[in-house]
C-alpha cells in the first residue's frame, strides 16, 4: 500500500491567510520529506476556510520545494476555464514540476464558487466532459485547431504562422497527457462509471462512511465488466482522516476534542450537509436513522485513531471492507498544535505503514 496526503485545505475560520498557507506549505514539505507517494489540493474561491484560489498555482510553488513527491490537483473544477487556456496551463505545471503532476478533476461542488463564475443552471458534469476530451485533443494534436465541442469550441485557423512559431498550444511533459483522477463522494456513485470509461483513477473522498466507499468499489468494477476492462485496485484512491499517537488513550482524547482538528471538521461538514438537506449522507451505517446523527457521531466513525499497531489494523480491516484499494490519502486537518499533527504524519509513515506492507505481504504469500 502507497500512502499519500489529500489537502482541501480545511482551517478554522478567523485564522490568517499567510499563517494557514505557510502550514499547507510546510505540510506538503513533511510528506514529502516522509516518502509520501502523492500530493493534492484543492481548489476553492469563495470560502474562508479553504483559500487556495488556484491548485495549479500553489502546485507550480510546490515544486520548487520538493524534490520526488507527485504533486495532485485535488481536483481542478473543468467547467470554470476555457478548455484552451486550462489546457495550456496545465502543460506548464507538467512542465515545471518535470512529470511529477496528476490532474484530478471535477465539476465544482461549492454553490458560492459557482454562483459566482455563473453557472447556475449549468450542466457542469457535461462540461467537464467535454472540457476533458477537448484538452486531450489539444495536447495530441497540431494546427490549425478546428475542434467542436458541446459547450467549447477550439479554433486557430486564420493565425498559423510556422516559421514564427505561432498557433501551436503546448504539449504537456508527460505523453500524451499527465494521470488523471476524479473524486467520487456519493452512494454508488455515477463519477465511478466515469472513471471506468475515461481511465480515470478514482479517489473516494474523507467525509463519506466506508459503506458508501464500499459501493464506490463495486460501481466500478460493475462498469469495468461492461467495457471489458480488469477493475485494478492500484487505481483507486481512498482518503480518510488518520491520527495516530503513542497510545489508544492519547489517540481518542485529542481526536474528541471539542473544537479540536477533527472535531470541528466534522462539526463544519455535519453543518454544511445538514443546511443543505442531506445529513443522511453522512450515517455512519445504511440503516442509521438520519434523525439520530450528530457530528460526534460522525467523527468517531469516520477517523481512524490509535496507537501504531491499531490504525494499522483499522487499515487493514477498512480495506477488508471496501475493496482492494492501494493507495490511502491521509486527509490534512488544521495544525492547530503542530507538533502533535506532524508527530501523526511521522508515525503513519515510518510505523503504521510499514506494518500494513507485512501483513499484505503475509496474506499475499499465504
Amino acid at each position: 500500500m502507497k500512502l499519500s496526503l489529500f489537502m482541501m485545505p480545511m482551517h478554522n475560520m478567523g485564522r490568517d491567510y499567510d499563517v494557514t498557507l505557510d502550514e499547507d506549505i510546510e505540510q506538503f514539505k513533511l510528506a514529502d520529506e516522509l516518502g509520501f507517494e502523492e500530493a493534492w489540493i484543492g481548489e476553492h474561491y469563495s470560502s474562508d476556510i479553504e483559500q487556495i484560489s488556484s491548485p495549479l498555482m500553489f502546485l507550480a510553488f510546490m515544486a520548487s520545494q520538493t524534490k520526488r513527491i507527485k504533486l495532485g490537483t485535488g481536483v481542478v473544477a473543468l467547467p470554470y476555464y476555457h478548455p484552451a487556456q486550462l489546457a495550456s496551463h496545465i502543460a506548464l505545471l507538467d512542465h515545471l514540476t518535470k512529470g511529477r503532476l496528476i490532474l484530478g478533476i471535477g465539476t465544482g461542488a461549492l454553490g458560492s464558487d459557482i454562483e459566482v463564475l455563473g453557472l447556475n443552471g449549468k450542466d457542469r458534469n457535461d462540461m467537464m466532459l467535454d472540457s476533458l476530451e477537448l484538452m486531450k485533443k489539444i495536447w495530441t494534436s497540431d494546427p490549425p485547431y478546428d475542434i467542436k465541442g458541446k459547450h467549447w469550441d477550439i479554433t486557430i485557423k486564420e493565425n498559423v504562422w510556422p516559421d514564427l512559431g505561432v498557433g501551436p498550444l503546448p504539449k504537456t511533459f508527460q505523453k500524451p497527457y499527465p494521470p488523471m483522477a476524479i473524486s467520487v463522494s456519493s452512494p454508488r456513485s455515477s463519477s465511478m462509471r466515469q472513471a471506468a470509461r475515461h481511465d480515470l483513477m478514482p479517489i473516494s473522498a474523507n467525509f463519506v462512511a466506508s459503506w458508501v466507499v464500499k459501493t464506490h468499489w463495486e460501481v466500478y468494477a460493475d462498469e469495468c465488466a461492461k467495457l471489458g476492462k480488469t477493475p485494478d485496485g492500484a487505481n483507486w484512491r481512498v482518503a480518510r482522516s488518520i491520527f495516530v499517537a503513542d497510545t489508544d488513550a492519547e489517540a481518542e482524547a485529542y481526536v474528541r476534542t471539542a473544537g479540536g482538528a477533527y472535531d470541528w471538521y466534522y462539526d463544519y461538514m455535519f453543518q454544511v450537509y445538514a443546511r443543505m438537506g442531506a445529513a443522511g449522507l453522512l450515517a455512519p451505517k445504511v440503516d442509521t436513522d438520519p434523525a439520530s446523527i450528530t457530528h460526534q457521531m460522525v467523527r468517531d466513525n469516520f477517523v481512524i485513531y490509535g496507537s501504531p499497531e491499531t490504525v494499522a489494523g483499522k487499515i487493514l480491516a477498512l480495506r477488508d471492507e471496501v475493496g482492494p484499494f492501494e493507495t490511502l490519502l491521509m486527509t490534512a486537518h488544521d495544525w492547530t498544535d503542530k507538533a502533535v499533527m506532524r508527530k501523526s504524519m511521522e508515525l503513519l509513515a515510518l510505523d503504521v505503514l510499514p506494518r500494513v506492507n507485512a501483513e499484505l505481504a503475509k496474506s499475499r504469500a499465504a
